[in-house]
């Protein structure tokens, strides 16, 4: 009850002083002019693992942007996306619906919003409509939920983000008194280089937390990423604890032309002496390696080739040939 209770006085207290500033603020909006813009991204792909070979939609989105004055715009983004029951079938969720304030040092949004376990991260990775970024991929947290967030710029070189989430996703948005609350940390403290450290917590009967460091650097000709992602009490059940790494690099070989490499393994915890970890199904590591094009503008093509290699005994790599495409408008 506290703990909701502090969530309620917080989101008073920014919205009071988004408001005070708007006002302070509303002569510099006297010359703008209210716009909005539709956006559509598709991803899709060929692949050809297992001697099997079949073309995908694997994913898209449709949905629009509005700016309402110089400090508060909304957005409505709707995934359709593979179930993974098969066939061609698609299911559609609202993925985003919020509001959002923002000026030079903060940045305020409530409703269904994207969150902030991942999205530096997979900014760094950079070719999310081929591969998820760690997190996401292994479902350490969800990419959008209900709730609110604030992202306080503290000085040049940093910045704080704490929300408040409904805890379950934008896939599962049940009523409950369970919330799911972050805090993280981004410095840059040189030129290109950034540093990230965040931790959530949600509590049912067993509680799930999760704490994560990231480094990495965003050049012109050159991009890698370095993060450790470690997670107790997964799905909010005891000794179901989670932990990996993921290193990634993409280094651009011409105007249109890069080449990426990936590195990624998950391990779970051994409960009871166990010879395997709880989820030995799923751990393992992946290598992965392609180049991408960008023949036009909004147009991204990327052969590329990956390989598992499950932490089972006795299991076998998996190898798998994809040419995955993004195209956005």
């Amino acid at each position: 009850m506290r703990k909701i209770q502090f969530s309620l006085l917080l989101l008073i207290m920014i919205s009071g002083s988004l408001f005070a500033q708007s006002a302070k603020m509303e002569t510099s909006n006297a010359d703008f002019k209210p716009h909005g813009k539709a956006f559509v991204k598709v991803f899709s792909d060929f692949k050809y693992e297992q001697s099997q070979p079949a073309f995908e939609i694997s994913r898209a989105y449709f949905g629009y942007e509005y700016a309402f004055s110089q400090q508060f715009s909304g957005k409505v983004n709707f995934d359709i996306g593979n179930p993974g029951v098969g066939g061609l079938q698609m299911t559609a969720y609202l993925k985003n619906a919020y509001l959002q304030y923002a000026n030079d040092n903060l940045k305020f949004n409530f409703g269904l919003i994207g969150t902030k376990a991942f999205n530096l991260q997979e900014s760094m990775w950079g070719h999310r409509y081929l591969y998820k970024s760690f997190m996401d991929q292994h479902g350490y947290d969800p990419s959008a939920d209900l709730g609110a967030s604030a992202v306080l710029k503290l000085a040049s070189a940093a910045s704080l983000d704490v929300s408040v989430l409904n805890g379950e996703g934008y896939k599962h948005l049940q009523k409950d008194s369970v919330l799911m609350y972050t805090a993280g940390i981004t410095l840059k403290p040189v030129k290109n280089l950034y540093a990230r450290l965040y931790v959530d917590y949600m509590k049912k009967t067993v509680a799930q937390s999760t704490y994560t460091a990231f480094l990495g650097y965003k050049g012109d000709k050159f991009t890698a990423g370095a993060e450790y992602n470690y997670q107790q009490g997964h799905g909010n059940v005891t000794d179901h604890d989670l932990s990996g790494i993921s290193l990634y690099t993409t280094v651009n070989v011409a105007k249109k032309s890069d080449v990426f490499v990936r590195y990624d393994n998950l391990t779970s915890k051994k409960i009871n002496g166990a010879a395997d970890g709880w989820n030995i199904a799923k751990d393992g590591s992946l290598f992965l390696a392609g180049l991408e094009l960008s023949p036009v503008k909004g147009v991204k093509v990327a052969p590329n080739l990956r390989v598992w290699s499950p932490a089972q005994s006795g299991g076998s790599a998996e190898t798998g040939f994809y040419l995955n495409l993004e195209m956005k408008f």
